[in-house]
């Protein structure tokens, strides 16, 4: 919730968000509780932890999504005093694409939902992203004629057609072969640069690739820790970037120690 008047009109340029008290229960058992996370502005942030564990959900709190068959808790707040309502976009694991709306007006979805209708200035903005992902030439096609890869690209010209100063993305590339998923990540950094993401993963190479702070989500009880320093070479940073390949195997390490204690912790565990 959001409390007090704040004197300026809310911004769309970069925004702060504090995540304070978050906590997830499904039919009274609680998955994670007493959850504080800050996303600094402009930057991204990699939520990065084994599956199951609760990342999604904690996405969903800062989306002011309810949460199917849990109840959240928690307050997030955006660092100039306004609500974040309006002033996020969200990108899915999978495309969610219209199949019966050629892939510009799948971009434009947004828009014609908000305004019913678009005009010739929002296609030619849409046609431009389109452009930036290089599906241009595709703009009148149906999603059923396009490949997994091209259709996670329209879902993120779709997302940036949203215009929004945060960016909240749920394993958008976990579904990609890995030399798509390489080349979309470095077009999704390019394409967000000065936005404030957040980027939930499970991958540690995507999440150090991609973030300019990573935030460990695991545990039993789960807690939410900080994952130390990162190889200092901008985002997107080559795989072969100093310090990549030991940063990704302790990441690693630590989650595969993590689910070792669970599956000790948790009698008949497989």
């Amino acid at each position: 919730m959001i409390s007090g008047a704040a004197s300026v009109e809310p911004t769309h340029s970069s925004i702060g968000v504090a995540v304070a008290g978050a906590g997830l229960s499904f039919a009274g058992r609680t998955i994670f509780q007493n959850v504080s996370l800050t996303l600094a502005a402009g930057e991204w942030t990699a939520l990065l932890g084994p599956s199951g564990v609760g990342k999604t959900s904690l996405l969903r709190l800062i989306a002011g999504l309810p949460e199917d068959g849990g109840v959240t808790v928690g307050s997030v707040q955006a660092s100039d005093g306004y609500p974040l309502a309006g002033r996020i976009a969200y990108m899915a694991q999978r495309d969610l694409l219209l199949p019966w709306l050629s892939i510009i007006d799948n971009v434009l979805i947004g828009v014609r939902l908000r305004r019913h209708g678009n005009d010739a200035k929002d296609r030619q903005k849409a046609l431009h992203l389109l452009d930036q992902v290089g599906l241009a030439a595709r703009a009148q096609d149906r999603p059923a004629a396009l490949s997994g890869g091209m259709r996670q690209r329209v879902a993120l010209a779709r997302t940036l057609m949203e215009d929004r100063p945060l960016v909240l993305m749920d394993e958008p590339f976990s579904a990609l072969d890995a030399v798509t998923r390489f080349r979309l990540q470095e077009t999704a950094a390019r394409l967000l640069s000065g936005r404030t993401v957040l980027l939930v993963t499970h991958d540690p190479s995507e999440a150090l690739r991609l973030s300019d702070r990573i935030a460990l989500l695991a545990g039993t009880p789960v807690q939410l820790t900080d994952a130390g320093s990162l190889p200092d070479v901008p985002i997107p940073r080559p795989l072969d970037a100093p310090g990549m390949a030991a940063r990704a195997a302790s990441l690693l390490q630590q989650l595969a120690d993590q689910d070792a204690r669970d599956t000790i912790a948790t009698p008949g565990a497989a």
